[in-house]
């Protein structure tokens, strides 16, 4: 069933009004549920988030967050960032890539359907970036902070990790932790808008 937030998100979609439509439909074909989730179309089965249709500036992708466990034996899927570890998507550049992969599109969107209601998951490293002390200190700070950081999603969480530890200096550690506190305390990501 179609969600009302879906349709106006795509008809304010800009250039990608077109290709992220044709997905929409692809997806619901599937079977799978239509929901609004991080303030774009989500599409779940049995209560599982399976894939989200993404709008960039120079391309659109459907992510699949279970996409490691699928069959790409024509390497069609590539992971969202060069960290990311569970996550897969399927990038495109207009309409016409769309509908020339929507074979490969449904074939994956079956497979992730069945994944999520098996309750597969992707075994991840444990922990791969610990916590830098002045995000610990901070958290001894803040008020809420901690709780506002572990209720963000893994890889939310993760991004800030990077960022904050891939400085040398640790009043530039800190500069970039205070920096992000008010976007952690409202629930967003890194480079949420």
């Amino acid at each position: 069933m179609k969600n009302a937030e879906v349709d106006t998100y795509l008809k304010n979609a800009g250039p990608w009004k077109k290709a992220l439509t044709e997905l929409r439909r692809i997806a619901l074909d599937a079977g799978l549920e239509e929901a609004f989730k991080w303030r774009q179309p989500c599409y779940e089965a049995a209560g599982t988030n399976v894939a989200i249709l993404q709008g960039f500036k120079n391309r659109c992708a459907l992510m699949f967050f279970q996409g490691a466990l699928l069959k790409d034996p024509k390497g069609l899927l590539e992971p969202p960032g060069r960290n990311s570890q569970v996550a897969r998507r399927m990038v495109f550049t207009g309409v016409d890539e769309v509908l020339a992969n929507e074979k490969a599109l449904r074939r994956f969107l079956a497979e992730a359907r069945k994944l999520a209601v098996s309750g597969a998951k992707v075994e991840t490293k444990p922990d791969p970036d610990p916590l830098p002390d002045e995000m610990r200190d901070l958290f001894r700070e803040v008020k809420g902070l901690q709780r506002a950081f572990e209720a963000l999603t893994p890889g939310r969480r993760r991004g800030y990790v990077l960022h904050v530890s891939g400085a040398k200096q640790a009043k530039t550690r800190r500069a970039r932790i205070e920096r992000c506190v008010p976007r952690i305390l409202a629930g967003k990501g890194l480079d949420d808008r």
